[in-house]
């Protein structure tokens, strides 16, 4: 080993030494420029966001928000991975109703970096009766299938098994999920949870399985629904407990009910509180069973499969969704997931095409193969940010399982709604932060495009329905542009809005951008031609544009000059209503105004029934 000489030299040198204090002073600074005068924490706090579940990004982590000791990879109580290496297993879904396709995207996927299946089965996707079929020329040994057979699961389950003796498969060489889990199904349907045959197939797994496990705890229900990561964690830590006193009864130690059980989450393009969701996730499962006397060994280890996010996949410009599932990947195997599928960009859309698929198994092969993120265990440890989300992430989830303990556990919660209850009070919050674009989606509430020719997919089979909803982030948008695109389809054009650029492009520029991107968010087509105008103007291009509603935009100095004088032309030249981009004071003739953080739903809503679009 050679060993450099100290010759005194300090990167830092010229760089001294200082403190937190010393940092808020200069932020207040800064604030006290944009009018602000707060100081201290204050100022701080003046720079992070909110998030869910009552928790904050600040805009500085330091030592002081260290984490309490995450162990090491591998070991309890498991934060920084359940393995000691890094990396996971790429598995895709699979619900095609035909057994002959099926087959043909199962192989193709296997042949082309997937490693494992994930098969929906019954009503919502392959008859049981095709799953043969479906796996023909699948090797058993090699390739682990998890089943997803909501109230088949039974006969899915034997059916599998039956299909392993039939191949010839060594049973302890059978690999995957029987996919049991009773109490997800409540949450999709509303019927009630009998967990007495997840019990039987977990004791059948324990007994001649030992690489098969029975049970799935699916927390994507309650994430479909509008759940927070928290509210999300919470539920599943509830539907874990449960499960466990079920196997117990049912004769299973509780190392062995254990690792009978999969946890189900999704991952989101938050890319940060994905990766502490995660980690959070088996640090709290990992203290359930050492509650439950388990403190040494891996069977405290949860096993993870994590989802790309169904709530963040946009019907309107759906090619985005690639760069969602991209940073979502990333975030669950920064995170320690040990298996995740990516959902198709054209998701939905419908059934997707080979190049969906395509685009979908290589998103993990790019970050395993080419960013190589498998050769590091737990990316994000040590970072201050990540541990100290982690840990307050983990302190809200508990509380929100002890409240469903206290309810009478998970089946009570969901039978009598208190779970339904608190998730669409969370869903109503986030509602009103899509609804202003404080939550922005892109292609859809920013950078919309009206042009752009629409994804036609053959239909998916129909989700199971009846129990808690299932809600999109883009689903208000959605409904004003299918308003828009009927309104097209009968008259030929959509609905418009003229928008009055006063002044030079210095002046007007960013408030007709940002019109024409909140118009065209609920599908109104915006004419602002000719670029600048005045009164006389205006009027006139108003006439030709063959729109009923104007909207002004400039900067605030322009409009104590020209606003009054504009407004009124347009009125006189027949303007049902008259907006302005802005907030800056009262003018005569202007009826309304847009501006960053109104609720641009209840605008676009307006306009489309002031010109006359059908609901």
């Amino acid at each position: 080993m050679t060993v450099l000489p100290d010759d005194g030299l300090s990167l830092a040198a010229e760089f001294p030494d200082t403190t937190h204090e010393e940092w808020q002073r200069l932020v207040e600074g800064v604030l006290r420029k944009s009018g602000k005068d707060v100081s201290g924490d204050a100022a701080e706090q003046a720079l992070s966001t909110a998030l869910d579940d009552g928790l904050r990004a600040r805009p500085l982590y330091t030592p002081r928000d260290a984490a309490p000791a995450t162990g090491l990879p591998g070991f309890a109580p498991f934060v920084r991975g359940s393995r000691p290496t890094g990396g996971w297993d790429v598995r895709q879904r699979h619900d095609r109703p035909g057994a002959e396709a099926a087959n043909e995207a199962v192989l193709t996927d296997l042949e082309n970096g997937v490693t494992s299946l994930w098969l929906t089965l019954g009503d919502a996707g392959l008859p049981v009766s095709g799953l043969a079929r479906a796996l023909d020329g699948v090797y058993l040994d090699l390739a682990p299938v998890v089943l997803d057979a909501g109230a088949e699961t039974d006969s899915a389950a034997r059916e599998l098994l039956r299909l392993y003796d039939e191949r010839a498969v060594a049973r302890d060489a059978a690999r995957g999920n029987l996919g049991a889990d009773p109490l997800g199904l409540a949450a999709r349907t509303g019927a009630a949870a009998d967990l007495t045959g997840a019990a039987e197939l977990a004791r059948l797994c324990d007994a001649d399985y030992p690489g098969l496990r029975a049970l799935t705890v699916d927390a994507l229900p309650y994430h479909e629904a509008g759940a927070s990561a928290a509210q999300e964690l919470g539920a599943s830590l509830a539907t874990g407990v449960a499960y466990l006193r079920a196997l117990a009864d049912a004769g299973l130690s509780v190392e062995a009910a254990l690792r009978q059980l999969e946890f189900r989450y999704s991952a989101t393009a938050d890319q940060f509180l994905t990766t502490a969701k995660f980690r959070a996730a088996r640090r709290l499962w990992a203290r359930v069973a050492e509650a439950c006397g388990v403190r040494t060994g891996d069977a405290g280890a949860q096993r993870q499969h994590a989802v790309t996010s169904p709530v963040m996949m946009t019907r309107r410009d759906p090619y985005v969704n690639m760069l969602r599932t991209t940073i979502a990947t990333l975030a669950a195997g920064v995170g320690g997931a040990d298996a995740v599928t990516v959902l198709p960009f054209d998701h939905e859309q419908g059934l997707p095409d080979a190049f969906a698929r395509r685009i979908a198994r290589n998103t993990s092969s790019i970050l395993l193969e080419e960013s190589h993120l498998g050769r590091v265990a737990d990316p994000a440890g040590g970072s201050w940010y990540v541990e100290r989300l982690t840990v307050e992430l983990a302190d809200a989830a508990w509380e929100f399982f002890q409240e469903l303990e206290a309810a009478g556990g998970q089946s009570a919660a969901l039978a009598d709604g208190l779970v339904g209850d608190r998730i669409a009070a969370t869903w109503a919050a986030r509602t009103r932060r899509l609804a202003t674009r404080r939550e922005p989606v892109t292609g859809v509430s920013e950078f919309p495009n009206l042009g752009e020719k629409p994804v036609e997919r053959e239909a998916a089979p129909a989700p199971l329905t009846g129990g808690l909803p299932r809600v999109r982030r883009d689903e208000a948008y959605e409904a004003l542009r299918a308003r828009s695109d009927a309104h097209l389809a009968a008259t030929g054009g959509r609905p418009k809005v003229f928008i009055a650029a006063l002044g030079s492009a210095a002046a007007h520029t960013a408030r007709v951008t940002f019109a024409a991107n909140l118009f065209q968010a609920g599908g109104i087509e915006p004419v602002h031609t000719p670029v600048t105008v005045d009164a006389a103007t205006a009027a006139e291009a108003f006439e030709a544009s063959g729109a009923t509603i104007a909207c002004l935009c400039s900067s605030d100095a322009l409009y104590e000059e020209q606003a009054a004088d504009v407004a009124a032309a347009l009125q006189g030249a027949g303007a049902d209503q008259v907006l302005l981009a802005g907030r800056s004071g009262e003018h005569p003739g202007v009826d309304a105004y847009v501006f960053a953080g109104c609720d641009a739903v209840a605008v676009l809503t307006s306009i489309l029934d002031r010109t006359g679009v059908a609901a």
